[in-house]
């Protein structure tokens, strides 16, 4: 149990240095209303991470809880949408209210990591997430496609906030 918990810490540790040579600007919005944020959100793109390979049909499903924190439901099929449905719900947290565009998730007891709403359209119909990694990015819609007006729009904000956003994986959605 021991050795388990110090890979546990020193993976952690790794993770979070990775941010430290990093050339990414983690400034969030400055305003986001958490009642509006809520619902679901269909993933458009991401940069691949070993937690959500080769699965399709990625939603993110949020919802405020009584105690003030987030549910956070995640789900897609792997491989194509006949494949086996996974799912991973965690719960989000905005640590400090001064900073609205930041929240911490946790899918993994009180582990939390970063997840910086770089930008959310006026409408709340598609958002920008990264954290304070670069290995970190996803775009967010309401909707199962994205107009190409907003993908343009949320991709220069990814590129000013210094993502390669050329290591994008485009989700496939029904």
């Amino acid at each position: 149990m021991k050795k388990m918990l110090l890979k546990v810490i020193c993976g952690a540790s790794i993770v979070g240095c990775s941010a430290c040579g990093s050339t990414i600007n983690t400034t969030t919005v400055s305003e986001l209303d958490l009642e509006q944020f809520m619902g679901q959100w269909y993933e458009i793109a991401r940069f691949d991470h070993s937690f959500e390979r080769d699965l399709v049909g990625c939603t993110a499903d949020y919802s405020m809880q009584q105690n003030g924190m987030v549910k956070v439901v995640n789900s897609g099929y792997e491989k194509d949408f006949n494949g086996n449905f996974k799912q991973s719900i965690g719960i989000a947290r905005r640590p400090n209210d001064e900073v609205p565009g930041r929240l911490e998730v946790s899918f993994f007891l009180w582990f939390y990591s970063d997840y910086n709403i770089l930008y959310i359209s006026p409408d709340y119909d598609y958002v920008l997430v990264g954290s304070s990694s670069d290995k970190y990015l996803w775009i967010l819609n309401r909707l199962p496609q994205m107009d190409p007006d907003a993908r343009e729009k949320v991709l220069a904000v990814a590129r000013e906030h210094g993502y390669d956003t050329r290591k994008l994986i485009w989700v496939s959605q029904k």
